[in-house]
């Protein structure tokens, strides 16, 4: 059943457009009452639902839970929180269900709302698909629950904080969080264990969020980790389900050479389970040839952190993820987590004794080149004049030696083209190829 709202990462949107409003998140809060009372949950069940610093959380988390009551549920608030924290929350509290009211690194204007079984994992496709076949036409209630807090983060610190063997005295990290949802948790967690923390992003006003800094704008950070003489740097997206470091010399690693560098550190020490990582069609090739030359195997799935957790559960897997800096470490959590992540990388760093610089080699990246273009309609691609074609020569003269990929995005109206092959030179020609012929199928803004 195709799915006309939710896209890879919940539903996202502009706030205030049709699909993301208060009338919209109260109409899905009953939908996915409707779905649980449909799947044999006994009316009453517990709902918990977290957000980020976005001005509009708190009226869309509210209007949300509205439409849970409506539905029969009893929701509670976690407040602000980072994702992997509500799926923790939902798992040793025992709710129904888990909901977090976040664009993730998207811009303040935006919002969204993901959900999470049970079990502290995402819904599938079906789930969510079932989901919007049982939304109600209209909001049919103006009544305005009052929502009951529940702490999310002494658990969640709690579980953290146990991760490290090792105390990190005389360790100078930088951290950025993207003026989001772990503006408290991973600096205390940080500090906790020792670390001389420089915080950067780390004043929200509701409006800031993701805005020049964070995972997607890691240039402060690296400047930070230079100026200051730091041992790396972490940078968190708004809700905190993003990793990204620098190194001590203030270069930038993505989520590729994060789970390189855990995946060959688990297989020297025969602790990967199923020899197996997973990682979604975006990773690099070089992540699979230094995998591989580990004695490990790759699994690749279509981008999107829900896809890789459920090839981690098919595979038996317990480290996956996207370059994007989505990292799940399944012996931790069930769903991607910034902060573990980054620790699991100072794990490898002290138990090895070696920097970021240095460990970082273990990944060869083949050339790659990716471009994000903004169009007015995704129309499908296989009803397009020329894309299609250019494609395919592509895809005939890199043969092995690379490969092309070409999507919209699930969260956002871009087409978003990349390119790998044997050089430079090689995988520019191609990409301007693609982005000439996507251009003249698409309106382009």
């Amino acid at each position: 059943m195709k799915r006309l709202y939710f896209g890879t990462d919940g539903v996202r949107g502009l706030y205030g457009s049709a699909t993301m409003n208060e009338d919209f998140a109260w109409r899905l809060g009953a939908a996915a009452a409707r779905w649980l009372q449909a799947n044999g949950v006994a009316p009453g069940g517990r709902v918990l639902i977290g957000r980020d610093t976005r001005t509009s959380g708190e009226s869309l988390a509210q209007a949300l839970a509205d439409g849970l009551v409506h539905g029969g549920c009893e929701p509670s608030s976690l407040d602000i929180l980072p994702t992997p924290a509500v799926s923790q929350a939902v798992r040793i509290r025992g709710a129904v269900l888990g909901a977090v009211v976040t664009a993730s690194h998207n811009p303040a204007t935006d919002n969204g709302i993901k959900f999470f079984g049970a079990n502290g994992i995402k819904l599938t496709d079906a789930e969510e698909a079932a989901i919007e076949a049982l939304l109600p036409a209209r909001r049919e209630s103006a009544g305005v629950f009052p929502l009951k807090p529940v702490d999310g983060i002494s658990g969640y610190l709690y579980a953290i904080e146990k991760l490290l063997r090792a105390r990190l005295a005389g360790w100078k990290i930088v951290l950025d969080t993207a003026n989001g949802a772990t503006v408290h948790t991973s600096s205390h967690a940080l500090r906790d264990y020792g670390a001389e923390v420089l915080a950067i992003g780390a004043a929200p006003d509701g409006l800031n969020i993701n805005a020049g800094v964070g995972s997607e704008h890691p240039e402060k950070m690296c400047e930070a980790v230079r100026r200051h003489g730091a041992r790396l740097g972490i940078a968190h997206d708004g809700d905190g389900d993003r990793c990204i470091l620098c190194d001590e010399h203030g270069e930038v690693l993505d989520g590729d050479e994060i789970l390189t560098i855990l995946a060959l550190h688990a297989l020297q020490r025969g602790t990967l389970a199923k020899n197996t990582l997973v990682v979604t069609v975006q990773s690099n090739l070089g992540v699979e040839a230094a995998v591989t030359a580990a004695g490990g195997r790759v699994v690749r799935t279509p981008v999107g952190d829900r896809y890789v957790i459920e090839r981690m559960l098919a595979e038996g897997a317990v480290l996956g993820g996207e370059s994007s800096g989505h990292v799940i470490c399944a012996d931790v959590a069930p769903t991607g987590d910034g902060l573990v992540a980054a620790l699991k990388v100072i794990q490898v760093m002290s138990a090895t004794g070696r920097p970021l610089s240095e460990l970082r080699k273990v990944l060869v990246k083949f050339p790659q080149l990716s471009l994000a273009l903004k169009v007015r309609a995704k129309k499908p691609l296989e009803t397009l004049a020329n894309l299609p074609k250019a494609i395919q020569a592509l895809e005939q003269e890199l043969g092995e030696r690379g490969r092309v990929l070409v999507r919209y995005s699930g969260t956002e109206a871009k087409l978003r083209l990349l390119v790998e092959g044997p050089t430079e030179a090689a995988v520019r020609a191609g990409l301007d190829r693609l982005q000439a012929a996507a251009r003249a199928d698409l309106e382009v803004i």
